[in-house]
């Protein structure tokens, strides 16, 4: 197509030469018989010049070709230029996908709940639940955006900017070619130029000798020698003027040659594969221009789940059972008060009255008058007691009766008695208030927290004491399988390096069993007034047989042998389950197993078995054979492929 240039160009380059120079194009010269004058034709209009010197080379434009050129160079050049902006603004597009996914990084992990924070009562709510949630998808949702920001920088900056450097590579080699087709083609004009202008001097030298000649002949002056003499400088000068014609004649069928060459061949296969690369180049920008859409398409259904997390996360929210979680959590298992007892003061100062009975107030006013000043609220703000003078929870005063007493009986001194009654109901009770909103130090026992909550959380202590304590009992298990394997098989390892770890289990039992009997008596305190919460926790001896607790909570009286040797005890009593364990997955012999030992199973190589019990880090797997027949195999014999 961009020959076009060319060919357009060169018609009408013909038509405006024509006009100045007839002869111009393709030239012929021949020479007459007597070898004189040559004669230059047109092949088309025949027309003969008998002085060539008509001839001006000044019609031949080197302007034009080199002008589309220039056109086809720029053009080319403003597509290179306009990838390149293409490639910066996606770059810009990524920092702003990365600055966005980094601020909600920082913005979720600003508001989300630090690990010491996680075990805060309010973090059980729904709200607060929902909210983290919302956090996490937040920050999903940010991993996106940088997912987004990664696959545009890889697919569309660096695989456009390698193919934008093969472009401009490619393209300086086809400039450098039109280069040089243009710097030869204009080499060979100026060599034209210079026979032409050789030429034309020779010619007119040839001429003026001619005339000379002619002159000095018709001269009667003249002697012969100098009419010969001249005669033959104009002879002379005539064959100079003709060797330049005839070299001028081969300089212009030279000229006229590469010029076609360079018209028809040379610059329309330059300018095609420009065209061809710059029709690649569009087609290059315009996948790029569909990666920037497909690359956020591609996440959009990831960022729709985040987005329906988050609207999952706000009707997950439960305000009703929210105000029953603040209710567990708060519940103090305090008894209610009682009515506060009448306090009469005159009895102090009207002795004469009876003994039997007391003065009767004036009236609920009177009543209220006297008790305005003294504040029983929960929260009152009162003079910090040590703790040391407060009575403990587990064993709060006992309330007084809801009506007070009917009849109390004063004595001798009935003002006595009643301060004493004070003493006895009412100051217990306050002081036992005050404790609700004091921060007295942790204690180990929980006694410093209600009592409910400290029944929760001693019993949340002995399941978590129970969870460790049966870790503890299956590793002593696995180090006595190990270890009778290892008596059995001595080739399998030495059982001597397992004493350290057998006494160090050993020992981290008996201390969890410690624990367990110190909450497990708190647990019993607690339970003793209100609504009795037990736990029966089940503890292990060494032989991993379980004790179960007698009711009171203490320990059964049955005695266990020393843990140092109860830890190696047979296996042989777990294959003897009436019930089938379910398998929990499938496992296939790599090597040969004799199971020579109490316990194991042979396997052949390549036999399939199913797995009835994971390793638990003894090196040593639980398998079972399709006829019912059970044992180890170690672990590393065969390869394990778990049901999900």
């Amino acid at each position: 197509m961009w020959r076009a240039f060319v060919e357009s160009d060169m018609q009408q380059q013909t038509l405006m030469c024509s006009l100045y120079c007839p002869a111009f194009t393709v030239f012929s010269l021949t020479s007459d018989s007597t070898g004189g004058t040559s004669q230059l034709f047109h092949p088309r209009s025949q027309d003969v010049f008998q002085n060539p010197m008509c001839l001006s080379l000044t019609c031949v434009s080197r302007a034009s070709p080199q002008d589309q050129c220039d056109i086809i160079e720029k053009h080319t050049q403003s597509g290179l230029e306009l990838v390149e902006k293409y490639v910066k603004f996606v770059k810009e597009r990524t920092e702003v996908e990365q600055n966005y996914a980094k601020q909600l990084r920082n913005l979720s992990k600003k508001y989300n709940l630090k690990r010491s924070s996680k075990d805060e009562p309010e973090c059980r709510l729904s709200s607060y639940q929902s909210f983290l949630d919302i956090l996490n998808e937040t920050n999903d949702y940010a991993g996106q955006r940088e997912l987004i920001a990664e696959n545009m920088m890889m697919n569309i900056c660096i695989d456009l900017t390698k193919y934008l450097q093969e472009l401009k590579q490619e393209r300086k080699t086809y400039l450098m070619e039109a280069k040089k087709a243009q710097q030869s083609l204009e080499s060979t004009f100026k060599q034209l130029d210079n026979s032409k202008k050789r030429f034309e001097r020779e010619w007119r030298e040839a001429e003026r000798a001619a005339q000379y000649a002619e002159k000095t002949d018709q001269d009667i002056n003249a002697t012969k020698a100098d009419v010969e003499k001249a005669k033959q400088q104009a002879h002379m000068r005539a064959h100079v003027a003709e060797e330049c014609k005839n070299d001028y004649a081969a300089q212009l069928q030279k000229y006229n040659k590469e010029q076609s060459q360079f018209y028809f061949n040379d610059m329309p296969l330059i300018f095609n594969k420009l065209q061809d690369l710059d029709e690649r180049r569009v087609r290059k920008l315009a996948q790029g221009y569909i990666l920037f859409s497909d690359t956020e398409k591609h996440v959009m259904p990831i960022i729709g789940k985040c987005l329906e997390g988050i609207t999952k996360a706000g009707t997950n929210v439960n305000e009703k059972n929210d105000s029953m979680v603040v209710i567990e959590q708060n519940k103090s298992g305090f008894e209610r008060p009682g009515d506060v007892e009448f306090e009469d003061y005159s009895q102090g100062i009207n002795r004469t009255s009876s003994d039997s009975s007391l003065g009767t107030p004036k009236g609920p006013m009177d009543l209220l008058g006297k008790n305005r000043n003294k504040n029983f609220w929960l929260f009152s703000k009162k003079s910090k007691l040590s703790p040391s003078t407060l009575p403990p929870f587990s064993t709060p005063p006992a309330p007084s009766p809801a009506n007070g007493p009917s009849s109390p009986k004063f004595g001798r001194d009935p003002l006595s008695y009643c301060l004493k009654e004070i003493n006895k109901t009412v100051k217990p009770r306050i002081s036992s208030f005050r404790t609700l909103r004091r921060s007295p130090t942790v204690t180990e026992d929980f006694s410093h927290l209600p009592p409910e909550q400290r029944r929760k959380r001693l019993q949340q202590k002995l399941e978590e004491i129970c969870k460790e304590l049966q870790k503890e009992v299956d590793q002593s298990e696995a180090l006595g399988k190990m270890k009778d394997v290892y008596e059995k098989n001595p080739q399998m390892g030495d059982p001597a390096s397992l004493a350290s770890q057998i006494s160090q289990t050993s020992q981290n039992i008996e201390r969890l069993r410690g624990e367990l009997n110190k909450y497990e008596t708190w647990l019993a305190e607690a339970g003793g007034r209100g609504e009795t919460m037990r736990y029966k926790p089940q503890t292990f001896n060494n032989n991993g047989a379980h004790d179960v607790q007698s009711p009171d909570g203490a320990q059964s009286d049955e005695s266990t042998p020393d843990s140092s040797q109860a830890i190696y005890a047979e296996f042989d009593d777990d294959f003897e389950d009436d019930e089938l364990t379910a398998p929990i997955g499938k496992c296939t012999a790599m090597y040969n197993f004799p199971g020579a030992s109490e316990g194991t199973i042979a396997m052949q190589e390549g036999e399939v078995l199913a797995v009835i019990e994971e390793d638990k880090g003894d090196g040593w797997t639980r398998v079972r054979r399709n006829n019912g027949d059970e044992g180890y195999i170690p672990s590393s014999y065969v390869s394990i492929s778990l049901n999900k």
